[in-house]
This record gives C-alpha cells, structure tokens and sequence, in this order.
C-alpha cells in the first residue's frame, strides 16, 4: 500500500455526508433529463447520480435550474431512462492543484488518471476564472528557446505570449506541441487533451513527452467519449492548474489541443439549453467563451509568473475563416499554420512561414536579427510567387536577381525550418546568417 492511501482514504471520509438528497425524473426531451425535487439543493456543475432500473447508473451533471425541476445533461446516452427513476445529487468535486501534481495525468475533475493516488491541493480553486487585471499586467516578457530553429529565429516565442497553431487533422499538429513540451524553456508545462482519442492520450505521455519532459508537467485529459461537459471542463481545469503555477512565481508552458473541441463540446451544451447556432453551427456565446480561456493566460501580475500558451485550432480544408479560428486570430499574439503540403514532402514541422506570425516582432529580436528574418521571408516569397514557373522548367537564371538567391538557397533554408536545435536561439541565428552569406554571394553549399 502506498503511504498516499491512508490519507486519501482519510480525506474522502472527511468529504462524506450522512445526508444525500433525491430527486426523481419527470421528464426525457432532447438528450437531457428533467428531474424534480432538487431545486432546493442543486447548483450548476453539480453532479448528478441516475438509478436505472436496469442497467447501470448513469452519471450526469446540473445543467440549469428552473423553480420547479433542474436539468441534467447525462454523460452517455440516456437509454433505458424512465419516468420516477431516483436521481442522487453530489456537490461539486473540489478542484484543488499542487506543486506534487506535477508529473501526474488527471482528468478535469482532479482525480488521477495514471493509476496512483492523488491527493488535492491546499486550497480549492474555481476552474473558472477571469483574468488577471489588465492594467495590472506585466508586458510580454523574454524570448524563449524551442528547440527548433524556425520558431527559433522566424517566428519567435515570448514569454506570457499566446500563439495559435492552426492544422488540418494529419499534418503533425500534436508532434510539434509534444515537441514543444519537450524542449521549450519554462519551469513547467500544463498540456489540455481535449476530447482526444482515448488510444492516444497514453502514446502523447508515454512516447511523445516521456518520462523525462512528464517530470514537469500536468496532462489533464478528458477523451472523446466522455460528455460534453467533462471535455469543456478539461480546458477549464488545465488552465487552472497553469494559474496555480503562475501563482508560485513559475513561467509555464500551456498546451491546449485542441480549442475546436472546446468549442464543440460548448455548442452541445448551448443548443440543450436552447441556444441557437448562429455562427456557422456554432452559439453567440462561444466568442466570450474562448476570448476568457485565452485572456486567463498570457503576462501575470508582478507578483507573478506568466503562462506563455500554444492553442491548437482543427481547421477542416485549411479554413482559416472557419468561427473558432477567425475568434482566435483576434485575440492572441500570433499564429503558426501547418501545410498539408508541406507535410506531405516529409519536412517536420510542416509550418507554412508565408502564412504565419509572431506579433512579438519586431521587439523580440535585434536589428541584425530582424535584418535576417525580412532577408530570409523576402527569399521565402519570391520563391513561392515563381515555383509553378520553376517546377515548369520556364525559369531562366539572370532574369531576377532576388529569384536566383531564392532558388539557390530554397533547398538548404527548407531543410534549417524542419531542423531541431537544442543549442538556443544565438545558434540557430547563426546557423540562418551562414545561408543569407551564401545565398548573396552566389555560393554552392
């Protein structure tokens, strides 16, 4: 027996009530389930317990409270449901982070999920949080190593910055951000896995982070077959846990894949309690939902860290004016776009450079730096406006001085952008510098 069991055991104990309120159902619509007798007691995120009479029990949580009856939103489907079936009513679960949560996976509501105990935190924290007063901020902070020479030298990322990554389903999206969890500087790192697939969230913790990069970071998980509300929850408790870091004094890494999901599983929950699509399939109230998750990271006060934040965006066909990429464009500090195109020549990571930004620029970086990076997006450009012509055969050498560095160099700078470098920023810098010299001077590699 663990030494953690007892006092597990003891806290559960602790938590027991010798009263349990009932109510029962009087009413099935929809996919969510009327009960009556609990308005008294009942809370929105409270959880509910519904006795089958065949069948096992079905778990659910309070959706809304009406003077006379409170809605359920069931975890499963509500088959094998009846008129009179008992509903028993627990308080919502304390959600309470530690610095011993490091290295743990758990699911949204605190409990574990990597088959050891776990005990909560100090103090219990509202998953939902507003953001740190504006005017209370710090300003975006120091430039941050990666681990890969594109997002080292081109796209860089600051501290308490917040950065999108927008991806097709396919083209390397959860490698790059396993590698980021990996290799990017912080003190610790919280990684959302919202509505993955089951099979998945123990490859990303085993295989993609490992045991090592596992030794600082917090994975909260709520797979897909779990109901809407536990995988909204999930970005909720994630970020959460990355405010309670924040609050010792950490710079931490957040990680949320994907903010689609999210927003999914929001639009089920809207549409039950009668909310209607407005935007694409998706409810008016989704655009404040993902703005709040967004603005409760980013600088911390002075007495803070900050929460330096990669989230995800499944955009189908590379719509990139699909609701929840257009929402998220608008409110962080930058984007990173995945070629399918790119992927599919074998180059990892697959960011498409034309189409992506850091906001942290020009600041991020020095004359010399910013120098290099308009020189190398200048090469980039001219090479992909003349690449059908080139492709073609029609290209002949001499016509355009600017086209003949772009050409000469395309392969080798394709190559740097799909480069690890885990020497830092200064390196992968002069590593870029190296090839602008040879592409002015008409140097072979």
């Amino acid at each position: 027996m663990s030494d953690l069991d007892p006092m597990l055991l003891k806290y559960e104990f602790d938590r027991l009530s010798a009263v349990r309120h009932v109510g029962l159902v009087s009413g099935v619509a929809h996919g969510v389930i009327e009960v009556s007798g609990l308005t008294e007691h009942a809370r929105i995120g409270d959880l509910l317990t519904l006795h089958r009479r065949a069948g096992p029990d079905l778990e659910g949580e309070v959706l809304h409270v009406e003077a006379d009856h409170i809605h359920m939103i069931p975890g499963s489907a509500p088959d094998g449901v009846s008129l009179g079936n008992r509903v028993s009513l627990k308080a919502s679960p304390e959600f309470a982070p530690g610095m011993h949560w490091l290295g743990r996976v758990i699911d949204p509501f605190g409990r574990a999920l990597d088959g050891k105990p776990l005990l909560p935190g100090a103090q219990a924290r509202d998953i939902v949080q507003p953001p740190p007063p504006a005017v209370e901020r710090k300003p975006l902070g120091e430039r941050m190593a990666t681990g890969l020479s594109v997002l080292n030298t081109m796209l860089p990322i600051v501290q308490g910055q917040r950065v999108g990554l927008f991806a097709g389903s396919g083209v390397g999206k959860s490698t790059l951000l396993a590698t980021l969890a990996r290799s990017m500087q912080a003190d610790a790192v919280v990684v959302a896995l919202v509505g993955e697939r089951g099979r998945e969230v123990n490859e990303f913790v085993a295989h993609a982070l490992g045991p090592e990069a596992m030794k600082r970071a917090v994975v909260v998980a709520a797979t897909s077959d779990q109901s809407a509300l536990a995988r909204r929850r999930c970005a909720w408790s994630a970020m959460s846990v990355a405010e309670y870091l924040r609050d010792q004094g950490l710079n931490v890494l957040f990680l949320a894949d994907s903010v689609t999901r999210f927003a999914e599983a929001h639009r089920e929950i809207a549409v039950a309690m009668g909310e209607s699509p407005s935007l694409r399939g998706f409810p008016p109230s989704v655009t404040p939902l993902i703005a709040n998750l967004c603005e409760r990271a980013g600088p911390g006060t002075q007495a803070q860290g900050d929460i330096t934040a990669v989230f995800s965006v499944l955009v189908a066909g590379s719509d990139m004016d699909e609701p929840v990429a257009d929402i998220l464009r608008g409110v962080l500090d930058g984007h990173i776009v995945l070629s399918r195109d790119i992927a599919e020549r074998g180059r990892f990571p697959a960011i498409d450079l034309s189409r992506s930004v850091s906001r942290s620029l020009p600041a991020a970086a020095t004359e010399a730096q910013n120098q290099m990076i308009s020189e190398t997006r200048k090469l980039v450009g001219s090479y992909e406006q003349s690449e059908v012509m080139i492709r073609a055969g029609l290209y002949a050498e001499g016509s355009d001085p600017l086209l003949d560095q772009a050409v000469r160099v395309h392969d080798e700078l394709d190559s740097f952008f799909g480069k690890t470098d885990p020497e830092g920023i200064e390196n992968s810098f002069n590593r870029l510098s190296l090839i602008l010299r040879r592409a002015s001077a008409g140097l072979p590699r």
